[in-house]
């Protein structure tokens, strides 16, 4: 029997990789994206669902429109953004956009999506270390650092909401990763972080759900 998989931010970097690896591996794959990347569109046997700002009220509605009946075996939210801010330059916006990216519209689309996940459905946070308190060593990135600590508590808070329907909530960080994001200055390729994420996604379960981990299997401070 056929799993679905849909992921946020699927046009470029580990989201891309993410479209790839499970379409490889048998998955359908629901693609949502903005606007999709030549490479996105050179994927076989994928449904990209574009022109979706995960920040727009109407998001859920075109995502469901596409979904219709379909039960999500997994629900991958990738999409972010990151910007600079330092204790010199910390514009509002800059940092209003990041919670509305990073932490609002994971949250929001996880539970206008409730009636596409049943049983057994796992939802992935794609995540940072850099939201944790107890990690952080080196101050800025104002609106990234709050957009993810709050993304990881509406991580915590879905997987105890969610588990009375068996639907398990993982906290994933990727790593130091070469994307665009970060101007491909990052450790690990767009390609291992997502097998990575992928055997991290495997391994969550009920038991394990709320967990905030790195990519590599270790166990993250908050």
């Amino acid at each position: 029997m056929t799993q679905h998989v849909l992921i946020t931010g699927a046009n470029r970097g580990i989201g891309l990789a993410l479209t790839e690896q499970y379409a490889k591996a048998g998955f359908q794959v629901w693609a949502v994206c903005r606007k999709p990347s030549t490479e996105l569109q050179a994927i076989e046997g994928i449904q990209i669902i574009d022109g979706v700002d995960v920040t727009d009220s109407e998001a859920v509605h075109m995502i469901q429109n596409q979904l219709a009946d379909t039960q999500l075996d997994i629900l991958i939210q990738n999409a972010g953004v990151l910007s600079r801010e330092s204790a010199d330059d910390a514009p509002a916006g800059a940092i209003r956009k990041q919670f509305e990216i990073n932490a609002l519209a994971p949250l929001l689309l996880t539970l206008g999506l409730r009636k596409n996940l049943g049983a057994g459905s796992k939802v992935a946070l794609i995540t940072s270390r850099m939201g944790s308190l107890t990690d952080n060593g080196s101050g800025g990135y104002y609106g990234y650092r709050m957009s993810k600590a709050a993304l990881n508590a509406a991580g915590v808070s879905l997987s105890h909401d969610l588990k009375a329907d068996k639907i398990a909530v993982a906290l994933l960080h990727p790593g130091f990763v070469q994307t665009d994001m970060v101007n491909h200055a990052g450790d690990i390729s767009a390609n291992e972080a997502a097998q990575r994420l992928r055997q991290r996604i495997h391994e969550l379960t009920l038991e394990n759900s709320g967990s905030f981990w790195h990519s590599n299997g270790e166990i993250l401070p908050w």
